[in-house]
């Protein structure tokens, strides 16, 4: 069974920094894209990062400057560094993990971790 699991999350002051973690498990082959979504109280859920298997990312125009995506293929993990963290940062942080090929080749078209909490209070 392919899962995600996030690490990372907590409470840290405005302009602050904090580092999410996210390891993809079980028996997995490649990942094409990774990414991090967040969901505010009260608010959809929506994209803050991506990365291709490639390293090509994209942000949401709110996060651009701030929080860095990256991943270690090898490794089946993205991160997601945030700096100068405001307020309106404060939401649950997802992982997302999309065109995961396992080893025996069957693919999952996309999974997703169980969230981790990141508030952005003084």
């Amino acid at each position: 069974q392919v899962q995600l699991v996030e690490s990372g999350g907590g409470l840290v002051q405005p302009g602050g920094s904090l580092r999410l973690s996210c390891v993809a498990s079980g028996s997995i082959f490649s990942i094409n894209v990774m990414g991090w979504y967040r969901q505010a109280p009260g608010k959809g859920r929506e994209l803050v990062a991506s990365i291709t298997s490639r390293g090509t990312t994209g942000y949401a125009d709110s996060v651009k400057g701030r929080f860095t995506i990256s991943r270690d293929n090898a490794k089946n993990t993205v991160y997601l560094q945030m700096n100068s963290l405001k307020a309106d940062d404060t939401a649950v942080y997802y992982c997302n993990a999309e065109g995961v090929v396992k080893v025996s080749g069957y693919m999952v078209s996309e999974i997703w971790g169980q969230g981790t909490l990141v508030t952005v209070s003084s």
